[in-house]
């Protein structure tokens, strides 16, 4: 790390399974091109991380330091386990260990970006997408010329922060990324898959979703023949098994045929087994069709609930009448299909609880992911409708650590669900072995991936894909 322009990305997420860097990835590209030295701290897999960050500094020096915060909690009602305690200790120690400035940014920081600062103890963070602006700072930082334009850049003022408005790149013009930063083989022997984008931002109005806050309202599409080629240099790797981080990779239509046709143009269809998040609508016979000649092996629908008053209530744009459609399409293709459910939002009662369970059990996907309790998000309508009703100390919808800024997990549950709605849910779902929770202990229905033990040794017995997907097969292997 030894050189003037020298930047070391700091990777502090230490869930299990490993979830690769993504982000780290595609931001070394970025910054290599730009004529960057870069090197990787990975935490990931440290058993002594403060030890291991001294270790890093004993012979190596960096310009810039950069830190990826990809989630800021473990977004579970159950277990609410805060992650930025951790994350401030990395922070701590690399100050100790380095006079360079240090630089946060990635998709949990761009949710809280001042509130991140303030509780780490940092100045400067960029939040958005990194792959243009990070470069851009480090030139200036290292140049000592004023980084205070930068797009994206969140630093320290007299009063507080301040905030540029970011730069959403376009990215069909974007690098194509090396995928050679991280460990990424690791990474999928440990973790169970690889990961790629396809496109970035959503213009949809679901209330409590931060997304848009960090990649935009407006979608952005990588071509078919980019994301065909970051698939083909994972295959290189050994990587067969992929998950398509976008936020609903069917949206919009047009674009997911284009990349499945890509794939299975290229013949790479009967060579990647890949899953994807997806909305109910749209999707069709077609499109199911397609995504298993390209290689499709599970798609987890995000459907929230099956009553359409809280559909509506939750600002999503489909209706109960498509996720039952969306389930015959599916089921009709044999193509394996999860759907997610975030229950206890505003409005939810035991009549809408038990209306969408029994609705899940007639449509019968292969799995169903319970949460219960919606995690407040800063900037979200949802936050912005909990501020309106009043303090957060005495708000009846609120559980967790209660505070104004939802930086620490707080979560919204409809105060007319009661004090027993968890028991509720319970009796509803009953012994219906599809179902899985958001909970704290190891178990086959343990919907909570972050300390999963279940998970981890069922990854390095072998299996690969999908968390939800291993999960399921556990389950009926033992029926």
């Amino acid at each position: 790390m030894a050189s003037d322009n020298s930047v070391l990305l700091v990777n502090p997420n230490q869930i299990k399974p490993p979830v690769a860097p993504i982000a780290l990835d595609y931001l070394a590209s970025a910054l290599t091109e730009s004529g960057c030295k870069v090197d990787i701290l990975d935490l990931c897999f440290s058993t002594d991380t403060l030890a291991d960050i001294r270790r890093c500094f004993t012979s190596n020096s960096a310009s810039i330091v950069a830190i990826t915060l990809r989630n800021t909690d473990d977004t579970s009602f159950a277990t609410r386990d805060f992650f930025l305690p951790e994350i401030k200790g990395i922070a701590d120690c690399l100050r100790e260990c380095t006079t360079a400035p240090i630089v946060i940014g990635g998709s949990g920081f761009s949710v809280a970006s001042e509130a991140v600062l303030e509780f780490c103890g940092l100045d400067l963070g960029i939040w958005g997408e990194g792959e243009y602006s990070l470069p851009l700072l480090v030139d200036r930082i290292l140049k000592d010329e004023d980084y205070r334009n930068v797009p994206g850049a969140v630093y320290r003022v007299k009063k507080g922060f301040h905030r540029n408005s970011p730069t959403y790149i376009d990215l069909t013009k974007m690098p194509a990324p090396r995928r050679d930063a991280v460990d990424s083989r690791r990474y999928y022997m440990e973790g169970g898959m690889g990961s790629i984008e396809t496109k970035r931002g959503c213009p949809k109005k679901c209330i409590y979703c931060a997304d848009p806050l960090g990649k935009g309202s407006k979608v952005r599409l990588r071509s078919p023949a980019s994301v065909a080629d970051e698939i083909e240099l994972l295959l290189g790797m050994g990587i067969d098994h992929i998950h398509i981080c976008d936020s609903e990779f069917n949206y919009p239509y047009e674009h997911a045929r284009s990349v499945c046709r890509e794939i299975i143009d290229r013949g790479l269809g009967s060579r990647v087994r890949w899953y994807a998040y997806c909305s109910p609508a749209p999707f069709d016979e077609d499109l199911a069709r397609l995504f298993i000649q390209a290689g499709c092996a599970g798609v987890n629908f995000g459907v929230d609930s099956a009553n359409d008053r809280m559909l509506l209530e939750l600002g999503r744009d489909f209706t109960a009448e498509d996720i039952a459609r969306t389930a015959e399409i599916c089921h009709r293709s044999g193509l394996v299909f999860m759907y997610d459910l975030l229950l206890g939002g505003p409005g939810e009662t035991h009549d809408s609880l038990k209306e969408t369970i029994e609705a899940m059990k007639r449509m019968s996907p292969h799995r169903v992911g319970a949460s219960l309790g919606v995690r407040v998000y800063p900037k979200t309508s949802l936050a912005r409708m909990v501020l309106q009703q009043g303090p957060v100390e005495t708000n009846p919808n609120l559980h967790g650590e209660r505070n104004a800024s939802f930086l620490a997990p707080v979560f919204y549950l409809s105060a007319e669900l009661g004090d027993d709605a968890s028991t509720y849910l319970e009796g509803l779902i009953g012994e219906d072995e599809r179902f899985m929770f958001m909970a704290g202990e190891a178990s086959s229905t343990n919907y909570n991936y972050n300390a999963n033990t279940v998970l981890v040794d069922a990854i390095r017995d072998g299996y690969r894909g999908a968390f939800w997907d291993i999960l399921r097969r556990l389950e009926e292997e033992t029926v």
